[in-house]
């Protein structure tokens, strides 16, 4: 790490409670400017409480996974599904004795980095940034978290420590053999990071809470859109085998009761899957210390090869049935036009962004400019995108 940086006071800490493999607070690399400990607070606890009261994470109220925040109410945010993974990964580190703050911290700023309107509008922002580095969501949490985020007066971002830094860098995995975003290399150069080792067990059971949140969620909001009937899970691994174990223990059981319980199954099912193969993986490699798992040559926290195979199966399902759908496809391709017509307006025009994001610096550098340009409207939430749309173009909102 820069000669900045240091391992620093953390104040009351329960690493005493953890298992050794596991990240401890007091051992921390700490963080890229130093500051005094916050007691009683440990770091990582610092860490969390750092992202829940930025305003990237306020933010995720209203971006929406897959339907427009005018849909409906129940349907999950970028928010709400990060309380979600959250709230399994802290179940998931408890089981398997490892740092739940930092798991916490991990879950709660992995998709700070979203645009407006899911995984739509950042295809479209990536095809648009093409020509000047393109678009990556988990690099633009890393921008956000280190320069983006304007509270503090010693430093931009938030100045997080470097486990949490190195599990945000890593939350797909280590990176090797794959295009690496110039934020991500430039920051794990200034922090020493081996982008070819795995992540801590922490940083990799928040990544497996993702993909479990993922499917929960999309089942049940799938079905609330009528995008298919809970029939068609009949035949889904997993999904398929909750749903049969309801109808066998309740036939007469409502619909939204049958939904919300064969939801549960599955995130259990997967849950327990997820602590009982890496317990047998922490037993079979004798892992003693974070820095072995970072030098195992392969993941800690896993699900078994039975279960890998049917959440595979299970996401396809979704994947045809959900994000391809026509109504989806319909409301995406809207979604793509308003993402794209604002970025063309602001990049011909730069006396059109909002007076904060004017740096006339900037405008004679056309790749500094796209990517001033691509940071305003990645930070927008799906509500303000339509209403800035309709400011540029005075056009009656296209979701209605």
């Amino acid at each position: 790490m820069s000669s900045k940086g240091g391992v620093l006071s953390t104040g009351v800490s329960v690493d005493g409670l953890l298992k050794p493999f596991a990240c401890q607070a007091s051992e921390s690399r700490g963080r890229f400017v130093k500051e005094p400990g916050s007691p009683p607070r440990s770091d990582f606890e610092r860490d969390r409480d750092r992202i829940i009261h930025s305003t990237a994470f306020r933010r995720l109220k209203h971006k929406t996974q897959v339907f427009v925040y005018h849909e409906g109410d129940h349907y999950r945010t970028r928010l709400t599904h990060s309380i979600e993974v959250a709230q399994i990964s802290r179940g998931i580190a408890r089981a398997l004795g490892l740092n739940e703050d930092l798991t916490e911290a991990l879950a709660l700023a992995h998709d700070l980095g979203h645009t407006p309107f899911g995984h739509a509008g950042e295809e479209e922002l990536d095809l648009l940034m093409k020509d000047f580095g393109g678009f990556d969501h988990n690099a633009q949490t890393l921008r956000i978290v280190t320069k983006l985020e304007r509270r503090y007066a010693a430093f931009d971002g938030l100045n997080l420590t470097w486990e949490t830094i190195e599990g945000l860098i890593k939350h797909n995995g280590r990176l090797t053999g794959k295009r690496v975003p110039e934020v991500v290399f430039n920051l794990a150069r200034e922090y020493r990071i081996d982008l070819s080792a795995y992540a801590s067990a922490e940083a990799q059971v928040a990544a497996l809470s993702d993909d479990i949140a993922y499917n929960a969620h999309d089942i049940d909001d799938g079905l609330r859109a009528k995008l298919f009937d809970i029939i068609d899970l009949g035949d889904v691994p997993l999904a398929g085998e909750a749903l049969a174990e309801v109808l066998s223990m309740y036939p007469e059981l409502e619909r939204q009761r049958l939904i919300h319980e064969t939801v549960r199954r599955v995130i259990s099912w997967m849950v327990g899957d997820v602590i009982a193969e890496t317990h047998k993986r922490i037993k079979r490699h004798a892992i003693s210390s974070s820095d072995g798992i970072r030098a195992l040559g392969e993941p800690l926290a896993i699900f078994s090869a039975q279960m890998r195979e049917k959440n595979r199966v299970l996401q396809s399902f979704l994947s045809g049935h959900m994000y391809r759908h026509e109504k989806v496809l319909a409301i995406m391709t809207r979604a793509r036009r308003v993402v794209r017509d604002m970025f063309m307006a602001y990049m011909a025009d730069a006396k059109l962004l909002p007076s904060g994001w004017r740096d006339e610096g900037l405008w004679h550098d056309e790749s500094r400019h796209a990517r001033q340009v691509c940071d305003f409207i990645a930070g927008m939430t799906d509500r303000y995108a339509l209403e800035q749309h309709r400011r540029l173009f005075d056009l009656d909102p296209l979701f209605r």
